[in-house]
């Protein structure tokens, strides 16, 4: 592997690996207090599971972002890159409403925009290559999953 290449794979992980350790540090306070305060819905995996399942997707993003970066320049690839940060940017944004501002529902409305974004950043990597596209398989199966767990919890915690 050259040496730019290998510079490409490291910029490609530190983005998303970045936003896992900003909105982390910013938001474990709330779990410990006011998260654990909360009904939770019978489905609620333990704790622990959320960093080792995040931190895996957020290397599987960016090996993704790598393979796109790769590419060869083009009106597609550009269009990919720009969705890949949005969503990473929703991302970011819904563990601070979730757990930093306390407000399931407009998280709820938030990850429901992440998921779209996900799936059309989804299709457009698969028009331009698949393999990143199916890398990020377990990225859109676990944000389906949060987007459940985040309606049970606004149904079970709202009067």
């Amino acid at each position: 592997m050259k040496i730019n290449t290998v510079w490409k794979l490291v910029l490609s992980l530190l983005p998303p690996l970045l936003v896992g350790a900003i909105a982390g540090f910013f938001t474990s306070k709330a779990i410990p207090v006011w998260y654990a305060s909360l009904n939770q819905p019978s489905f609620n995996p333990p704790n622990w599971l959320f960093g080792p399942v995040w931190t895996t997707l957020y290397i599987l993003m960016g090996i993704s972002f790598f393979l796109v970066w790769q590419l060869p320049p083009g009106e597609s690839k550009n269009k990919v890159i720009k969705i890949y940060f949005i969503q990473l940017a929703l991302n970011f944004a819904w563990s601070f409403l979730f757990f930093y501002f306390k407000n399931i529902g407009l998280a709820l409305v938030e990850i429901l925009l992440l998921w779209i974004t996900i799936m059309v950043m989804l299709i457009r990597m698969h028009r331009i290559k698949p393999l990143a596209s199916y890398i990020n398989i377990p990225y859109i199966l676990w944000v389906s999953f949060a987007t459940a767990l985040n309606a049970a919890y606004y149904f079970l915690n709202t009067d």
